[in-house]
């Protein structure tokens, strides 16, 4: 009987490490990144603890850090969500950049139009033109892949920056406001267009939509039976296609739903942040979403932290900048070694000893 209950016991515990292991190698990852970091730092004579307390002090150490790294934070949310649903099905999309830019477009060449509605019909209808122009981008992406067998990663990538050179296009074109001189840009929006703030914060309520945003999309995943199959299909195509599930329309479908939330990303930078469209759209929330993503395991509500976290980086780099007279491309260094830790900690599943049942 002992012995029974020491193998439920030890069973309990394995299947406990297991859970653990999909959290556990992304945080080694990390911190291997910012060990080599903090190498890089020291080549060039600086020093790593000044580095990461400048980078404490400039993301989390006040008030205003905190808003101004959520504020950082509230498009990441939903540019990572257009990496993390189409992973769901194996599909690695990166050009999440592209959709962001031409939901913003879109939102601000409704500025004229919508010049005279109601805020609580122009906002939702910006919102969801936003949404609908993101959502037919990147499904352009799982179409090809689909129907054409076109590997998703190289065509939304193209197809980001097809969006950028479309949006340049049009707005130093078509939709240039005549008033915008050393800045090209579409029709001031109204004010009763723009977007506020969150009660009792410096933050606008894009923050709230892309942390609702994570939330259902961990619902959809894990507890729906789209989510099981997106899952089974991600898992082995072929065994999807066999049960009969419908592996078409989960490609377009999810793939869709994440570029309609990279979409809804760049209505808030326009409705929020900028008040019209232009080339600051093109700020390389898509390419920093495709880190969060892959840090988070494409797991919707781990993405919550880890936004907050990279956005912390990116608030403190102008205080770094300053203090340590370190280029503006450090942080950029930053994430790509992290991003590289991250993608060699794949080899790492099912592989370390600490996580293997011992006989």
């Amino acid at each position: 009987m002992a012995v029974v209950e020491a193998q439920v016991t030890g069973g309990g515990a394995m299947a406990a490490l297991r859970r653990a292991e999909p959290v556990v190698i992304p945080v080694l990852a990390l911190l291997a990144g910012l060990a080599v970091f903090a190498l890089f730092l020291l080549t060039q004579g600086q020093s790593p603890a000044a580095f990461f307390g400048y980078v404490w002090q400039g993301a989390f150490g006040s008030v205003f850090s905190w808003m101004n790294t959520l504020s950082r934070a509230a498009p990441l949310l939903l540019a990572a969500l257009c990496v993390a649903l189409p992973a769901r099905l194996g599909l690695v999309v990166i050009g999440g950049e592209g959709a962001i830019v031409l939901g913003g477009l879109a939102a601000g060449a409704l500025a004229l139009p919508l010049a005279g509605v109601p805020s609580a019909v122009g906002l939702p209808l910006m919102a969801l033109a936003a949404m609908a122009v993101g959502a037919v981008w990147i499904g352009m992406a799982g179409a090809l892949r689909h129907y054409r067998g076109v590997n998703e990663t190289i065509s939304s990538l193209l197809l980001a920056y097809i969006a950028i050179a479309l949006m340049n296009h049009l707005v130093e074109g078509p939709l240039r406001d005549p008033a915008s001189l050393n800045k090209p840009s579409t029709a001031p929006l109204a004010d009763g267009l723009q977007v506020g703030m969150l009660p009792g914060m410096e933050v606008h309520w894009g923050l709230a939509f892309g942390i609702l945003a994570c939330i259902l999309a961990w619902v959809v995943i894990e507890r729906t039976r789209w989510g099981f199959a997106a899952r089974i299909a991600g898992g082995n195509v072929r065994a999807a296609e066999v049960q009969g599930l419908p592996v078409g329309r989960l490609i377009l479908g999810f793939t869709a739903l994440g570029g309609a939330c990279a979409g809804l990303a760049g209505f808030f930078e326009v409705a929020a942040v900028h008040g019209s469209a232009n080339a600051s759209l093109a700020a390389g929330y898509g390419y920093t979403g495709i880190l969060i993503a892959f840090l988070a395991r494409h797991n919707g509500l781990a993405i919550l932290p880890v936004a907050v976290l990279l956005a912390g980086f990116d608030a403190s780099s102008g205080l770094i900048q300053r203090r340590m007279d370190l280029p503006d491309a450090t942080m950029q260094v930053l994430q790509g070694i992290v991003f590289m830790a991250i993608l060699m900690s794949d080899a790492a599943y099912g592989r370390l000893p600490f996580f293997k049942a011992r006989g």
